[in-house]
């Protein structure tokens, strides 16, 4: 009775100037995969899934509030062990949550506070989306996608854009909590010690082992161990805090836009539980006062040259800087160049773009990191759709180039796009692997990406993909520390199909005159 009075309540008319909307997504993406994210190990047959997001998001808009809320469950088809129990498999959960309240508007009388155009303050759960998403994006593309609980003030004045931001993150809300530590991230119930044997994860420590698997054998210098990744940009950590600026502005056809981003993370310490006859887990406390605190910040300008009617010229640039600490406490000093064009005529566009991403060579200190962190955006878009770099699969020490050409025929109901990216290292790396401890070629091979999209209906639409990777040794080494162990030839193909009903949305009847 209560869900029917709910839609009921729904479907009432208004008479007030208030809008409701209410859309629904089912995602479904069937994947054959030989070698996504990473090489397989020579003679290592390919997975194949059907993954699916389930997402429902009501909105409520009135003049001076825009209220959102987003559920969403996301699994794999038969991981719930049970047909009839649902004691396992992921669960349903907030997407995001967020309201958006205006505080001045000059073009609403009834508004006493003025002084600029339009000033918000936007407060939840919600996506940071910015420019390109090459720094700052929702990750689409990932099912569970991404998200932030933030406080965003949000200023418009003569066309100057202005957003403030702030997060700050904490495990427990719980009575009797003294300090303000942070333990970043969920870990198992149990793990595998330094002698093999599975064990109770120990309270507060997030454990350590070679590879961040459960599996694996706990080590002192390995990779944490958590139920899930916390970040998609070869991260292991959640930011303690955060605090951000954006601040943009267009002259004529060229746009201007200006990030700074400070995230500070919790420090730790190593410690150990158990003992050499019993074995022992490693991990990471973080009950270490104070932060780490990285900068990044810099510049995109982008722009268009001449109209839909003719060849239409876009173009973009950018620049991007970190300093400050990395998450373990190094001093950090790295930076990221991008520069593309593009040429568009009617419904075909082709374009050349070159990215630069700075990483650690051999001179680079113990105590020092030179790696750019492409922060929290949505990699998958820009270095290739096999997510080799800079996504949950991680980065290469020595950095990255990559020059890449698209090629997109767009129409109505159709669109047919294809990629080719050529990766290569953007300083030397040792090859330890070699007696001689030669430099490693720089050279990582080549991607190419092919997507199709057709539109079903309205609501409907069907993307096939598929790619493929010409790889190396340098390529196996900066994935794997190995050479001639796995497949130089990795592919990957997958069918999605979205379907996005507006449940709203009424289709317009033809009147007889």
């Amino acid at each position: 009775m209560a869900g029917t009075g709910i839609v009921c309540f729904l479907c009432k008319p208004f008479n007030s100037t208030a809008q409701f909307s209410l859309q629904g997504q089912l995602r479904t993406r069937t994947e054959l995969r030989n070698g996504y994210g990473t090489l397989n190990t020579t003679g290592s047959d390919a997975a194949f899934f059907t993954s699916q997001r389930a997402r429902l998001t009501f909105g409520y808009k009135w003049d001076r509030l825009n209220f959102n809320f987003s559920v969403q469950d996301v699994r794999v088809w038969g991981q719930d062990a049970s047909t009839i129990n649902n004691a396992d498999g992921n669960r349903l959960m907030v997407h995001e949550a967020w309201a958006e309240v205006t505080l001045m508007n000059s073009l609403d009388t009834t508004i006493k506070m003025k002084g600029i155009d339009n000033l918000s303050f936007k407060i939840g759960r919600q996506a940071l989306i910015y420019d390109d998403v090459r720094l700052l994006g929702d990750l689409d593309w990932l099912q569970q996608a991404r998200r932030h609980d933030a406080l965003l003030l949000k200023a418009m004045h003569h066309g100057w854009q202005v957003d403030l931001g702030v997060g700050f993150n904490q495990n427990s809300d719980g009575a009797g909590v003294t300090n303000a530590f942070y333990t970043p991230g969920n870990v198992p119930p149990y793990v595998t010690n330094s002698l093999g044997n599975l064990v109770a994860t120990p309270a507060g420590l997030i454990p350590l082992s070679a590879n961040g698997t459960m599996g694996a054998k706990s080590s002192l210098s390995g990779s944490p161990v958590l139920n899930n990744t916390i970040s998609t940009n070869g991260m292991n950590q959640q930011y303690k805090s955060m605090q951000m600026a954006y601040i943009s502005r267009k002259f004529g056809q060229t746009k201007f836009a200006g990030l700074f981003f400070k995230d500070d993370f919790s420090k730790y310490r190593l410690d150990s539980v158990g003992g050499a006859s019993s074995g022992y887990v490693f991990g990471r406390r973080y009950d270490v006062k104070g932060v780490n605190r990285r900068l990044t910040y810099g510049l995109m300008i982008n722009g268009t040259i001449g109209n839909a009617s003719g060849l239409k010229k876009s173009w973009q640039v950018g620049a991007y800087f970190q300093s400050g600490k990395d998450r373990d406490g190094k001093n950090l000093k790295a930076s990221h160049y991008t520069a593309s064009i593009n040429l568009q005529k009617g419904k075909i566009s082709f374009g050349l773009g070159y990215d630069y991403l700075s990483g650690n060579d051999s001179s680079t200190a113990a105590t020092d990191n030179h790696r750019f962190d492409p922060l929290y955006g949505t990699p998958h878009k820009h270095w290739g759709y096999m997510d080799y770099y800079y996504v949950g699969t991680g980065s290469p020490v020595g950095g990255l180039q990559d020059a890449y050409f698209k090629i997109k025929y767009q129409s109505n109901l159709f669109s047919l796009s294809a990629d080719v990216h050529n990766f290569q290292l953007a300083q030397n790396m040792v090859n330890t692997l070699d007696a001689d401890k030669n430099y490693l070629k720089k050279d990582l091979g080549y991607e190419f990406d092919f997507i199709a999209n057709y539109a079903l209906n309205k609501f409907t639409t069907l993307e096939l993909g598929y790619a493929f990777m010409l790889a190396n040794n340098s390529t196996e080494y900066v994935k794997k520390s190995t050479m001639d162990a796995t497949n130089h030839r990795p592919t990957w193909a997958y069918l999605m199909i979205n379907i996005r009903p507006d449940f709203f949305f009424t289709k317009p009847v033809a009147i007889k005159q």
